[in-house]
C-alpha cells in the first residue's frame, strides 16, 4: 500500500490525465490507472514520470469508440 501523500499523488495524476475523458469510459478509465499503479508499485512515482506512464496508457487504452479487429468472418 501506498502512504497518502503518494495516494493523492497518483489520484491527482490519474484525474488529471484522464480529464477529457467521460467517467463512463470505465475501460479507459481503469487501463490508465491500473498502467500508473504498476508503475508506482515499481518505484515509479514521480508526478512527471506517472503523467507520462498515463497519457501512454490512455493513448492505447480501450474505448467504447474504438471496437477490436475481428479476422476474417
Amino acid at each position: 500500500m501506498f502512504d497518502a501523500v503518494t495516494t493523492a499523488l497518483l489520484r491527482a495524476v490519474l484525474d488529471e490525465v484522464c480529464a477529457s475523458v467521460s467517467h463512463r469510459e470505465i475501460g479507459a478509465r481503469t487501463h490508465v490507472a491500473s498502467t500508473i499503479l504498476e508503475a508506482a508499485a515499481k518505484g515509479d512515482i514521480s508526478p512527471d514520470g506517472s503523467r507520462q506512464i498515463g497519457h501512454q496508457a490512455l493513448s492505447h487504452a480501450p474505448t467504447m469508440w474504438r471496437w477490436p479487429a475481428r479476422g476474417p468472418r
